[in-house]
């Protein structure tokens, strides 16, 4: 059943954002939160950002903003300025995706919003944080993937260096953490009645993501003597564990009869199962491994047999062989395949186009025995100006008249 408050009905942000940054309000608002995005008389111009374009708006649009409410106010004048404190005295956060400082500029940072609203929790997401020599670069969604690491350069067949497909972490992760912190922020504002003001960098979130690569090579800094590799390899391999995976053999990704799986058999209990269930007991014999961690790494032997034994069933024969047999093997899908999938369509699904615009992913976290509401569609410039003002502030048809007459929304 549909719940009929979701968890985070009653908390009420407003946002300046712009581009991808607005993301840090998208999975509040797709759990109930009210979000009111607060817009210059030009507006967002992520609507035309990036591909694709969907009936004449962006995809990025759409997902992001989905669930929010959009009001134009123009904060460089003062009715506007002063209809925006108005809105932030019975918030609960105010958000500043964009470049930090952009709101202090206008009179409207968080001690001046203190004044208004003692309960404020003042969050401002970034590409590089409001600190440091990078604070002031301009800059887009790789470049926080790239100074974290994540993106290795490859080159063309004529040496040309270029960006790889990759997945875009920084963009990704910097609102999820953002999201965290600022729950967080109000939980104990509501407790104490005292605000905070909180600050988050998308390269910082990238960092913090991919923390095991990184966190591993520091650890490897140190002498032998205190940390070593693991036993399966002779205490040898000096890298992060999930990192270098080339030479791998009982885990690596091989040839189906119809695409590709991936075999994860480090454990020896699986690599037992495995072979019983393909009645090749002899190769467990010759090569047993130990109980850990062992992925036979560069036995070309004993992967030469596995990739003919995979070639004999389809990807979802395997599958289902796995499940039977008690082993580990993973599905190896694209973007383009994975909604085929029939754990994808168990689970996710998609939000039709005729809620959204387009199809969409759901929030991935469920609520056992009821279901969250479905979000809305993302707001055209200004929509709801006149709805916000009546619902949040009260204010009658008169005084939204006197408000836009003095250029409030802008000329």
């Amino acid at each position: 059943m549909t719940s009929p408050r979701p968890p985070l009905a009653g908390v009420r942000i407003i946002e300046c954002s712009l581009l991808g940054p607005a993301a840090i309000t998208t999975h509040l608002a797709d759990l109930g939160a009210e979000v009111v995005k607060v817009e210059s008389p030009t507006g967002d111009y992520v609507r035309e950002m990036t591909w694709p374009i969907v009936e004449g708006t962006s995809l990025m649009h759409l997902h992001i903003n989905r669930g929010k409410r959009s009001i134009v106010l123009d904060l460089k004048s003062e009715p506007g300025a002063e209809t925006f404190r108005e809105l932030v005295r019975s918030a609960d956060a105010v958000v500043e995706a964009m470049r930090p400082g952009v709101l202090d500029k206008l009179g409207l940072g968080y001690e001046r919003l203190l004044e208004v609203n003692p309960r404020i929790v003042f969050c401002t997401i970034s590409g590089y944080g409001m600190t440091g020599p990078y604070k002031n670069l301009p800059s887009h969604g790789i470049a926080y993937d790239t100074w974290a690491g994540i993106v290795d350069p490859a080159y063309d067949e004529d040496g040309f260096c270029y960006i790889p497909d990759h997945v875009s972490i920084g963009i990704n992760a910097a609102p999820l953490y953002g999201a965290l912190g600022i729950l967080a922020g109000i939980l104990r504002a509501r407790d104490t009645g005292e605000g905070c003001r909180m600050e988050l960098a998308q390269s910082d979130a990238a960092a913090a993501f991919d923390w095991y690569r990184s966190e591993t090579y520091k650890a490897y800094e140190r002498p032998e003597s205190e940390v070593t590799g693991n036993k399966s390899d002779n205490y040898e391999r000096r890298a992060p564990g999930i990192a270098g995976m080339r030479g791998g053999v009982r885990y690596q990704l091989y040839e189906s009869a119809d695409g590709h799986v991936l075999f994860m058999a480090s454990e020896q209990v699986f690599w037992k199962n495995f072979c019983q269930g393909v009645d090749r007991m002899d190769l467990f014999e010759r090569w047993p491994g130990s109980q850990y961690a062992d992925h036979a790494r560069h036995n070309r032997e004993l992967q030469a047999e596995l990739r003919e034994i995979f070639k004999s069933k389809t990807s979802a024969e395997w599958i289902a062989f796995a499940d039977e047999h008690n082993t580990t093997i993973a599905p190896v899908n694209t973007p383009q395949t994975i909604a085929q999938d029939p754990q994808f369509q168990d689970r996710l699904g998609w939000i039709p186009r005729e809620v959204l615009g387009a199809e969409e992913l759901p929030f991935p976290v469920k609520l056992v025995g009821e279901e969250l509401p479905v979000p809305t569609r993302a707001p055209e410039l200004g929509e709801h100006s006149d709805q916000v003002l009546r619902e949040l502030l009260g204010y009658d048809d008169e005084r939204i008249a006197a408000l836009r007459a003095a250029g409030a929304f802008g000329s």
